[in-house]
């Protein structure tokens, strides 16, 4: 059983990428073998609206060979997949967002009779980070919901997803315009909050590798 996990952001050590190591900690003490992939180390852009995967003898899959094309192939063969991303402007990274964009739309058909190419269910995981507090969450929510929305109905599977708020932008907050955040706050919330975060990151990955395991069983 295998778990691909897709960083979506630019930083490889900060708070989003700490997450996904717990989650990814978690699959694997459910015996899934996990793969982890930072996509701003790639070279690619988003869909460049081809519609070669729209071809009635084509194959349903993206048709751009560039850095993104072997990640996408190794998350069609995955047994589950996590999506982590910060919130930039109320939404997911551009970089997700291309990814997001030239992973779904092969799966998805422009016919009444079905909406979906994917014969199968895929366990997919959404972890979000934010600089801000929870009470925010209301004014880009709607915008996480697009995507979350798209794979549950490309893969039949509700997608989880978890969350991580307030979390700290600097290692050294003197060195930056900070009035807007309070930084003792910040300072407590990485030493009190942000470890049950990763804890809960840790069981969000434990329950996607659960999860796979009962799809797999049939």
């Amino acid at each position: 059983m295998k778990i691909i996990a897709v960083n979506g952001s630019p930083r490889r050590n900060c708070n989003t990428a700490a997450l996904l190591e717990q989650a990814l900690k978690g699959a694997a003490a459910a015996s899934a073998e996990t793969e982890r992939i930072d996509l701003y180390g790639l070279d690619f852009k988003g869909c460049l609206s081809c519609y070669a995967c729209k071809k009635l003898d084509g194959k349903r899959v993206c048709a751009v060979k560039d850095g993104l094309a072997p990640v996408l192939e190794k998350l069609r063969s995955a047994d589950a997949v996590i999506f982590a991303s910060p919130i930039y402007f109320v939404r997911i990274t551009s970089g997700l967002h291309a990814c997001l964009e030239r992973f779904f739309f092969p799966y998805c058909t422009f016919s009444n009779d079905k909406q979906t190419f994917c014969t199968r269910r895929l366990p997919v995981g959404y972890i979000y980070t934010s600089g801000g507090k929870k009470e925010l969450i209301d004014h880009y929510r709607h915008n996480l919901n697009v995507f979350e929305s798209f794979t549950e109905m490309v893969f039949n599977e509700k997608p989880r997803v978890m969350f991580s708020y307030n979390t700290s932008h600097f290692s050294d907050y003197s060195r930056y315009l900070h009035s807007a955040y309070d930084v003792e706050d910040k300072a407590r919330q990485k030493a009190e909050q942000f470890p049950r975060d990763c804890e809960a990151a840790y069981e969000f990955g434990a329950g996607l590798a659960v999860r796979a395991k009962e799809l797999a069983a049939g």
